[in-house]
């Protein structure tokens, strides 16, 4: 999932390891950003084309396509979340899961 935004020219690519925290939904977060809408798109069809050719995997949940604010790919270990930039910094999912430990991810 991570090469698949980085191939696409995400921004700001960070996974979070939440396994070691009870309260938490999912196994890991990764989270990213985009400059533009068509962008935002462009990232999320590319995560979903790559999970499916290489792990045979679709989403169980997608929502936020219709959008393109935040669109986020629930698949169920792992949840990817593809944000505008403005909105990433209104929301700060990794300050509200600062306890998890967070991994930078880089071209």
């Amino acid at each position: 999932m991570v090469e698949a935004l980085l191939a696409k020219k995400a921004e700001n690519v960070v996974s979070i390891d939440l396994r070691q925290l009870p309260e938490a939904v999912t196994q890991y977060f990764v989270i990213c950003d985009c400059s533009s809408t068509t962008q935002v798109r462009a990232v999320a069809l590319g995560v979903e084309e790559a999970v499916e050719k290489k792990l045979g995997e679709e989403p169980w949940h997608v929502e936020g396509i219709e959008h393109l604010q935040w669109v986020l790919l629930d698949y169920v270990d792992v949840v990817v979340h593809i944000f505008l930039t403005p909105m990433r910094h209104f929301y700060q999912l990794e300050e509200l899961w600062s306890d998890g430990q967070l991994v930078e991810h880089s071209a």
